[in-house]
């Protein structure tokens, strides 16, 4: 046992006249607990850097599991003085991360905290706790993730993520940032030049889709330099997640391939993939061919070799679509998990639960005892059925309550609440754990607590109660006025139905300009998912919270989430009326009407400008940060302003609708891409009203795409004040 810093004067004075709760007394030194089965200095070093003030009042001990094999841990402990105990370095994390939600109520959340509230003193512990994990698999993050919350980020911000992730019990992490290096490494051996992967490789913010085999090449081309410094990166991030005792999830290999393989490889079988959304899909080797395993072989080992050994491996062979050709997929994925297991014995392969996948075809190819279902369609559908679908293949429960990143609130939270425990439950249940995956994380903190309490509760949770608890915690106190707000949000965004979506509608500030649109990402939701007034009366509540509870980063993200939230949706009841007033031919309602439009661009620009992660500016510079000359700066700045634009070429934007996919209202790009957008639009109608004539024909890709090749600079800083800014917008919206 060490603890991480000197325990406070106070503490110390406070700890020697305060009975030992019940459970809390210390192991003995030289004991057995007190030696250890694991390193716990990572787990300290996490504290140290989540909570600097409070880190010395934790003593941390290691727990060996129990005849069931579950990770867990226990809290117990006097004022000063918290005792947590926990099987791995992160579940040990995962003890200080309940304690601080039931006992000393705050929260850290993904984004926002309210550590500040904390008292000098922690609070004891009134009686042990002891939680086990219900599933084995606690399992976080898309295969978009990298792409869409930053693939340009540091180490150190993925390192407070993966900090966060341990706080709320996850256990597996897919690793991707630097995935592109055995893949640069080892076809150099089959008939390629660096120079050529190079160009066939993707830029950082478009690599997510090149493992998932749907493009290649956009982006690029990269360096040798960003290729060994994201290699180098990604074996920080690996070796991060094994310190604290959590599984780095390498993508595995499947066969994708550079076009001419065949020719340059005798024997070799390829199948020219086809189209999605616009791009070229890279070809896929077949893996029951004679060229496949040694490939595999030699993929593997480069991976070892940047980012050492893994127990897990991601993998989705023809994601959404690609073609099966002459292959045999049985025995294709039959050669695939025979390679995993040929480099790591007895691997896990982890396959999204997407559309049609996985099929029975490469189900009945396989051991599916050594394959986990990542369900990324648990919340969305009706009347599913996992066991019968996937013939008992272990699966996790999953959500993707986000797509693209957007700026939105919401989840179909009571879904996850009933089914997960529904599926869980029954007989011949296969449900093995829980599977974090929105395509961006980091957009809502309340989700993300919720969905990570599932796999650590033992019963039932009842949403009402929970969202009660999570007002206070947090903003760090009970609050009456943040209770109502926090219970409008759960009967409003947080208690959307299944059936269709599993994800908010996005904002119409943010849509191409028509006055017919309905959703700025072609495939989101077309109407409101919840009553518009729950956030309103959110909004208005949480400014009435105590001025106590106002200083904290999670009270001021909330605010400025909420009036951002509130004025997207009064998007959805301005447009009609501007169409009305168009087709009425009224020029005098048409500009007033207009110009409310405007005046609310200008509040949003404002309103989330008052916040660092509602702003442009940190996006591009990440990006910048890693060119070494203005050309590559340039590069790479388009790699990521693209994805949230135009997504890739004209083929990509127009003919695969992917424009605006990842649309997201941040400061920087509502006033110098979306209100200019929307303000062009607007101006043809009007000179059409004018004229009596049809509006002029906007190209609006050329439009996007000179914006996306655009270098103008945005603060990286917020300005403004959160709590004046959301006031004027309650104002304006009552």
């Amino acid at each position: 046992m060490r603890l991480t810093r000197t325990t406070t004067l106070a503490a110390a004075l406070l700890a020697l006249l305060t009975p030992v709760c019940a459970g809390a007394a210390e192991p003995p030194p030289g004991s057995a607990e007190d030696r250890g089965f694991f390193d716990d200095r990572p787990a300290e070093a996490a504290l140290e850097r989540l909570l600097p003030a409070h880190a010395g009042q934790f003593s941390l001990f290691p727990a060996a599991r129990g005849a069931d094999g579950k990770d867990s841990f226990t809290v117990s402990g006097r004022a000063g003085h918290i005792t947590v105990r926990g099987t791995t370095p992160a579940t040990q994390l995962t003890g200080v991360g309940w304690y601080l939600q039931h006992v000393a109520h705050v929260d850290i959340g993904w984004p926002g905290d309210s550590v500040g509230r904390l008292p000098a003193v922690l609070p004891a512990v009134p009686a042990a706790v002891t939680r086990s994990a219900q599933v084995p698999h606690r399992f976080a993050l898309n295969d978009t993730d990298d792409g869409y919350a930053g693939a340009y980020r540091s180490f150190e911000e993925r390192r407070r993520e993966i900090d966060l992730m341990a706080l709320h019990g996850i256990n597996e992490v897919f690793v991707q940032v630097g995935a592109e290096y055995p893949y640069y490494k080892a076809l150099q051996r089959y008939g390629y030049t660096a120079e050529e992967l190079r160009a066939w490789i993707p830029g950082p913010a478009h690599q997510g889709w090149w493992l998932l085999q749907n493009l290649s090449g956009f982006g690029g081309p990269v360096t040798d330099r960003l290729l060994t410094e994201r290699a180098e990166l990604g074996r920080r991030v690996t070796d991060e997640l094994r310190a604290l005792g959590m599984t780095p999830v390498l993508p595995g290999y499947f066969g994708t391939v550079p076009p001419g393989f065949s020719g340059r490889n005798p024997g070799a079988k390829t199948v020219p993939q086809g189209d999605w959304s616009g791009f070229d899909r890279p070809d896929w080797l077949d893996p029951a061919g004679p060229v496949f395993a040694e490939l595999a072989t030699d993929y593997y080992s480069e991976q070892r070799a940047a980012f050492g050994d893994s127990t897990m491996y991601r993998m989705s062979p023809l994601h959404e679509g690609g073609a099966v050709g002459s292959v045999d997929v049985k025995a294709a994925a039959g050669a695939v998990q025979g390679a995993l297991f040929a480099a790591h014995p007895g691997a896990l392969w982890a396959v999204l639960g997407w559309q049609d996948d996985p099929t029975k075809a490469l189900l009945s190819g396989v051991d599916t005892s050594k394959l986990l279902i990542l369900d990324g369609l648990s919340d969305r559908y009706d009347k599913l059925d996992r066991e019968t679908r996937w013939g008992g293949t272990p699966y996790a429960f999953g959500s993707i309550h986000n797509f693209g990143g957007h700026t939105t609130i919401g989840a179909n939270t009571a879904v996850w609440l009933s089914r997960f425990q529904e599926w869980r439950t029954r007989t011949d249940s296969a449900l093995r754990g829980i599977a974090y995956l929105p395509e961006a994380a980091g957009t809502d903190p309340a989700a993300f607590d919720l969905f990570t309490d599932l796999a650590w509760e033992p019963g039932p949770l009842d949403q009402k109660a929970w969202f009660a608890a999570y007002a206070r915690s947090r903003y760090g106190g009970a609050d009456p006025q943040a209770a109502a707000a926090w219970e409008a949000l759960r009967k409003g965004p947080y208690s959307a139905k299944s059936g269709y979506w599993s994800e908010p509608q996005d904002s119409l500030f943010t849509a191409r300009p028509s006055l017919t649109v309905g959703s700025s990402a072609w495939g989101s939701p077309r109407a409101m998912r919840y009553p518009a007034a729950s956030v309103e009366q959110a909004l208005k509540a949480l400014l009435k919270a105590a001025p106590a509870l106002r200083g904290s980063s999670a009270y001021r993200y909330d605010l400025v989430d909420l009036a951002r939230q509130a004025l997207a949706n009064r998007s959805r009841v301005l447009l009609p009326k501007v169409k009305a007033a168009y087709e009425a031919k009224d020029l005098t309602r048409f500009r007033e009407l207009v110009g409310q439009w405007q005046e609310d661009e200008r509040m949003l620009a404002a309103v989330t400008g008052a916040d660092r992660h509602f702003l442009l500016g940190p996006w591009l510079a990440a990006a910048r940060s890693w060119g070494r000359d203005q050309a590559e700066q340039d590069r790479y700045e388009y790699d990521a302003r693209s994805l949230l634009t135009t997504w890739g070429s004209h083929a990509t934007s127009e003919g695969g609708y992917l424009h605006d996919y990842a649309n997201r209202e941040w400061a920087g790009m509502i006033e110098e891409f979306y209100s200019a957008r929307w303000k062009t639009y607007f101006a043809s109608l009007d000179e059409a009203l004018v004229g009596g004539a049809a509006p002029r024909q906007i190209d609006w890709f050329a439009l996007e795409d000179a914006w996306a090749k655009r270098t103008t600079k945005h603060p990286t800083e917020p300005s403004g004040d959160p709590y004046a800014l959301a006031t004027s917008v309650a104002e304006a919206l009552h």
